[in-house]
């Protein structure tokens, strides 16, 4: 019987028991009687001392600051303690990942999707706690190897994770399956941030022009730290996501249909440190959203096609950027699920939709056509490389998905992406008319990473 069929969700599902025993795939009907289910997979048990070791341990959060403060003076010495950093941190971040997950009901955890992003994680968390103390440079370099492995292992996590979480509707209160989604993939950004920005000073070290013995590299016109951009510019990252996606409607409608004018105004001029696969992910599915909806208003009534209006305000300690469309606004039925990814309706089509995405990383390259292979920004020697790096936080293969493809986790992962840097995301609709989506970003970058959906840590 599958654990989301009709039959178990009327059943009081007993939760999986301690670490140390085996749980039963038993449910309790609410009539007395129990019927055992032969789950789809069945996550496997494995002795919980290494795991109760990690767990105990507590992540030590980071901010855009204090990574770009230790990449700038890059030595041999500090690139093996970011190595080490990375070591611990991954594995404790993941251990309390996987206990989470061995808290939810079991026949939750029997999902072969979810089953398999535990399995995923505990494979990682197996791999990464082994590994010695990094000493040398050639540690260094067989610890990246596995790093990189495992990022691309991992690619899968986000749409088995949403297609999970839509098969074990009715198992578990929508409000709590969404916590836990939001952590888990708030918790995969921290992870893949970690591991990306130490993937790239790794690679800075090793580069020609790189030279260890030399002052540290306090050059303030050097604008790229690891994945970090320390002068990203808010006008620039609009156009640049514009562009992706009007050629990525033209492809799908055909290059005679009317797209509707990008216009920027406000603080043009607005600079602050972000990591851009980041920024350009949360700005590109905006605008993919506001350009698809006033195309799909307009296209059959001949009128002219309004603007997507982008404002952005620069204040001391944040940017704010407004995006505006005339595309009708949301649906009412889809208004108050707009930021779930467990609720809503056309839950059978987006299922469809997301079995078609066997990988998702979540960022703009993943919102450009295919065989449009333009850089994400054309700063820095670092982003020069080819795109087949083995660590791609900034290019990897949303835009390529067509517009019809709608996974209903655009806004959602949007949102996390916004929170996790210490900003918001809130979108008004005004139905019949068109949405204003709001973006704030944090400015100074001293803002502590959010690893979890209470209040912003201090700063810095």
């Amino acid at each position: 019987m599958p654990p989301h069929s009709n039959a178990l969700r009327a059943c009081v599902i007993h939760r999986w028991p301690g670490p140390r025993a085996r749980p039963s795939a038993v449910t309790v009907c609410a009539r007395g009687q129990r019927h055992a289910h032969a789950a789809a997979v069945a996550p496997a048990w494995r002795p919980s001392s290494a795991l109760d070791e990690w767990v105990q341990r507590e992540a030590q959060p980071i901010s855009l600051r204090r990574l770009t403060f230790f990449g700038r003076t890059l030595t041999e010495s500090r690139l093996l303690d970011a190595a080490n950093y990375c070591r611990l941190e991954l594995p404790t971040r993941l251990s309390h990942r996987l206990r989470d997950m061995q808290t939810l009901p079991y026949v939750v955890v029997t999902n072969p999707h979810i089953a398999h992003v535990y399995e995923l994680y505990y494979r990682a968390f197996e791999r990464l706690r082994r590994m010695p103390e990094i000493k040398t440079l050639d540690d260094n370099d067989e610890f990246c190897k596995l790093v990189e492995e495992t990022l691309r292992e991992h690619a899968s996590v986000i749409p088995r994770l949403a297609i999970g979480v839509l098969e074990i509707h009715g198992l578990m209160k929508p409000e709590e399956t969404d916590k836990f989604i939001f952590t888990l993939l708030r918790s995969r950004i921290s992870r893949r941030v970690i591991a990306e920005q130490h993937l790239a000073l790794t690679e800075t070290f090793h580069a020609p022009w790189h030279f260890p013995n030399a002052q540290p590299l306090n050059d303030p016109s050097t604008d790229i730290v690891g994945e970090i951009f320390l002068k990203c510019n808010a006008k620039e990252i609009v156009e640049r996501c514009a562009a992706a996606t009007h050629v990525l409607m033209e492809k799908t409608y055909g290059s005679d249909l009317a797209l509707p004018e990008v216009k920027i105004q406000g603080h043009l001029d607005a600079t602050f440190p972000y990591i851009l696969s980041h920024l350009e992910y949360i700005v590109g599915e905006l605008l993919r959203n506001s350009i698809q909806a006033v195309i799909e208003r307009r296209r059959h009534k001949g009128d002219k096609v309004p603007p997507i209006e982008v404002l952005i305000c620069e204040t001391a300690q944040h940017v704010i950027i407004r995006i505006s469309d005339q595309g009708g606004g949301v649906p009412r039925d889809i208004l108050p699920h707009l930021w779930s990814f467990s609720k809503g309706p056309r839950r059978e089509k987006r299922l469809e939709n997301l079995h078609r995405v066997p990988k998702l990383l979540a960022t703009m390259q993943e919102l450009q056509v295919p065989g449009d292979h333009g850089p994400s920004h054309k700063q820095g020697k670092k982003h020069q490389k080819d795109d087949t790096s083995l660590h791609y936080s900034s290019l990897s293969s949303l835009t390529s998905r067509p517009p019809d493809l709608r996974l209903g986790i655009g806004l959602p992962m949007s949102r996390i992406y916004a929170e996790y840097w210490a900003g918001s995301l809130e979108l008004h609709s005004l139905e019949g008319y068109g949405c204003d989506a709001f973006l704030q970003i944090s400015k100074l970058g001293n803002k502590n990473e959010r690893l979890t959906t209470r209040a912003s840590m201090d700063a810095v």
